[in-house]
């Protein structure tokens, strides 16, 4: 995943959903999709687009979206869609920027508080027992096995739960926006949010520090998520998120 350095093709159906707004693409991802920004008519607007695929959908995007916001700040969704081969949502912009934009990754300090803090709040917000959706560890080895993925022996039995919380499910640095006051905004990516235990996201939170910002701040997120870190969960977990 990665912000593209070069320049794009916008695919048919982007500059059909865009209404004649300029185009500037923010996000790739490993599979193929992209994320624009669209500006110039009206508010701006963002457009994710890519193939359909087995992990998570849109369209499971949207409907976790239009749940968790009414509890946490997320962007509003305007529209999705799929055809044969891809899918698409469109949502409005907020006023803030990925913890991996440029302006973040030279201020790691300020990010990874950030995002530590971001997390403990969308966990203490969102109410288990009205989430309908799960992000447990059989959940997530069944929907790796339908995938065509062989999960190891050793991850299906996981520690025990510390905590069960409505899981972010793709809790990476880059899915928290961050306002011009260096706190945290919104919460973006929410295709994989449901119940589970919270060390599920806090070791992947934390991991993806080392890919954003370099080696030396996991801990330093978990402590501004408010906890001390817990090596046996977060190994767990950051092998289960590797493994599936």
């Amino acid at each position: 995943m990665t912000i593209p350095a070069e320049s794009v093709v916008v695919p048919d159906r982007v500059r059909e959903l865009s209404r004649g707004a300029d185009l500037v693409c923010v996000w790739r991802n490993d599979d193929g999709g992209l994320t624009f920004r669209a500006t110039g008519v009206g508010e701006p607007f963002y457009i994710k687009w890519g193939p359909r695929n087995l992990e998570s959908t849109l369209r499971d995007e949207a409907e976790r979206m239009r749940w968790a916001a009414r509890w946490i700040s997320a962007p509003t969704v305007l529209d999705s869609g799929e055809d044969e081969t891809h899918e698409w949502l469109v949502t409005a912009a907020l006023d803030g920027l990925s913890a991996v934009d440029p302006r973040w990754t030279a201020e790691p300090a300020t990010a990874v508080r950030a995002v530590g803090e971001a997390l403990r709040a969308l966990h203490d917000a969102l109410p288990v027992a009205e989430c309908p959706w799960e992000w447990s560890v059989p959940s997530r080895i069944a929907n790796a096995e339908r995938r065509g993925i062989v999960v190891p022996e050793s991850l299906r039995t996981p520690p025990p739960i510390d905590r069960a919380v409505v899981s972010h499910g793709d809790a990476c640095c880059p899915n928290t926006l961050i306002g011009a006051d260096g706190r945290w905004l919104a919460h973006v990516d929410l295709a994989q949010l449901g119940v589970a235990d919270r060390w599920a996201d806090i070791a992947v939170a934390a991991m993806s520090t080392g890919w954003n910002y370099g080696p030396g701040w996991e801990d330093a997120l978990v402590e501004a998520y408010g906890l001390e870190p817990d090596r046996e969960r977060m190994a767990y977990y950051r092998d289960l998120w590797n493994a599936t």
